[in-house]
């Protein structure tokens, strides 16, 4: 007996003792590999003992609905103690990372050492529940090959059809009943944005909407026809799924204390209500291809389209799925975003409104409103620009360095050495913080101004929709749809007035952000 425990004791010690060496010489090798490169160390953030003041004060940011204020608090404190900000160390929960807001390190990153980092099994153990191994949670030959089979489902030939988009719009315009005096109170369009995009995104991936804004009209009825689950609950289920991983995210490396049952239900409610469209698709049960309104123009579907090379069932709902994800709430938010703002500034509002009619007619006699028109109107394609500079859809992002390499820029006393980055450490970037650093952007940075985008030529400063490789495919299709809506809630509308505004603007981050609780607004309908 004596033995045994001599010998379990001496094994620990001699795990220990080993563990104690390796991280000695590791520490030795990548201090000569980092001096090798240049590299000098960036700055620590004070995050209290093993990272847990950090934790405490993001979980209670994310509670507050201000997480991304948290981001630009940290930053700013950096400054004031007189430290090169852009590039920080940080210990997380007995984690090291790195966080960066510079762009030229974004763009190491996303493009010229692209090789050099990857999603990693953060992002994949994190998206496996809802996405599977969809074109958002792989690396390497299986992420090249989802964007091989999407990229053309993207093609400008489906961009350019808005005849899909009139009709949910028309269905949009329903919710907004305008009373007596002329105007229509809503209490929270946003949630019609999210329903107009859930039903548009559904009709164009599914091949049928989900009709979300119909089934919540006051009298109508909701089926129950897809594997015995409703609409809404789809709905609600996806939104509870990606709020989860979300959460489990913050934690980085120990995101899977949120994949309980909670999360296991939610996407199985997904799953299910998706496998029907996916069994019909692989069934080729849709019949003869169906044409839009005209009669003529034969209707694309995503599912069918894709279905023709991919045959497997549950890779083919991951990408739907992750398509379904980055086309809804890319969408929605950015509507809601820019509708805020330009509630808020009755001047631009009016110019935006005036300019809008000039490309597009009125509402009553719309002139086409197409692809190439939208992306003409300059004035529209500003406000849009600027929103999504104040307030980008997806704030944060990272990626996992797949070999010992560095970033450009962030070392030294000055900040402008090059920083090492150990195999497998985390370097998160702030989208939203690097939107708003005063010395890209100019002294009025915070303030929402279209005007600062003319004659200008973005480069990795601006990023709404990633970079490199790994760019959004939907960028043009979502930009679109958002310019489409607004054109025509414009042309419908004279005038629109903010209702109870919150004196701090607040955010629900999951996989992507959106205003918090809602937008209330008074929208005054133009006469003739």
């Amino acid at each position: 007996m004596f033995g045994a425990i001599f010998l379990v004791g001496w094994s620990l010690c001699a795990l220990v003792i080993y563990s104690l060496i390796s991280s000695f010489v590791r520490r030795r090798q990548h201090a000569r590999l980092a001096r090798q490169l240049g590299c000098e160390p960036p700055p620590i953030l004070p995050t209290g003992f093993l990272g847990i003041r950090r934790a405490i004060t993001m979980m209670k940011a994310q509670q507050k609905r201000q997480l991304q204020d948290a981001f630009l608090n940290e930053r700013n404190a950096m400054q004031k103690m007189g430290k090169p900000c852009n590039t920080l160390k940080v210990e997380f929960l007995n984690q090291t990372l790195m966080v960066t807001y510079d762009p030229k390190n974004v763009q190491a990153l996303l493009a010229t050492q692209f090789k050099d980092f990857a999603l990693g099994p953060i992002r994949f153990g994190g998206f496996y529940p809802l996405l599977g191994t969809g074109i958002f949670s792989t690396d390497g030959s299986a992420w090249e090959h989802s964007r091989t089979m999407l990229r053309p489902q993207f093609a400008r030939s489906q961009v350019e059809d808005t005849a899909v988009e009139e009709y949910h719009l028309q269905n949009f315009m329903q919710a907004l009943q305008v009373g007596p005096d002329g105007c229509a109170d809503v209490e929270d369009i946003q949630t019609l944005f999210f329903r107009l995009t859930m039903d548009s995104a559904t009709e164009m991936l599914f091949g049928e909407s989900l009709d979300t804004q119909l089934s919540e009209m006051p009298g109508a009825t909701v089926s129950m026809t897809r594997n015995g689950l409703r609409e809404r609950d789809f709905a609600a289920a996806f939104d509870k799924a990606q709020y989860i991983i979300s959460e489990g995210f913050r934690l980085n490396e120990l995101y899977w204390i949120y994949q309980g049952r909670e999360l296991k239900n939610a996407c199985k409610n997904v799953h299910d209500f998706a496998d029907y469209f996916v069994k019909r698709a692989l069934n080729q049960e849709f019949g003869e291809k169906r044409t839009i309104e005209d009669g003529k123009k034969e209707k694309y579907v995503f599912l069918e389209a894709l279905a023709a090379d991919i045959r497997d069932p549950r890779k083919l709902r991951d990408e739907l799925l992750s398509i379904l994800t980055a086309g809804r709430d890319t969408t929605a938010a950015l509507l809601g975003y820019l509708w805020y703002s330009l509630a808020k500034d009755p001047v631009r509002y009016t110019k935006l409104r005036q300019t809008a009619i000039d490309h597009f007619g009125t509402y009553q006699h719309p002139k086409p409103i197409t692809f190439t028109g939208l992306k003409n109107c300059a004035y529209l394609q500003y406000c849009m620009n600027e929103t999504l500079r104040l307030f980008p859809v997806v704030p944060l992002n990272s990626r996992r360095a797949v070999r010992d390499t560095s970033i450009p820029v962030g070392g030294g006393a000055d900040g402008k050495s090059p920083v090492f980055v150990p195999k497998d450490t985390e370097v998160n970037y702030y989208v939203h913080v690097m939107h708003r650093m005063k010395e890209i952007w100019g002294p009025d940075v915070e303030d929402w101004k279209p005007e600062r985008f003319e004659n200008r030529k973005s480069g990795w400063e601006y990023l709404p929709f990633n970079g490199g490789p790994r760019i959004c495919l939907g960028q043009q299709s979502a930009l679109t749809k958002a310019g489409y809506t607004t054109v025509r809630l414009l042309q419908r509308f004279e005038r629109v007035e903010p209702v109870d505004l919150e004196p701090q603007l607040r955010h629900k981050v999951t996989l992507t952000s959106r205003l918090y609780p809602g937008l209330h607004l008074r929208l005054f309908e133009a006469s003739g």
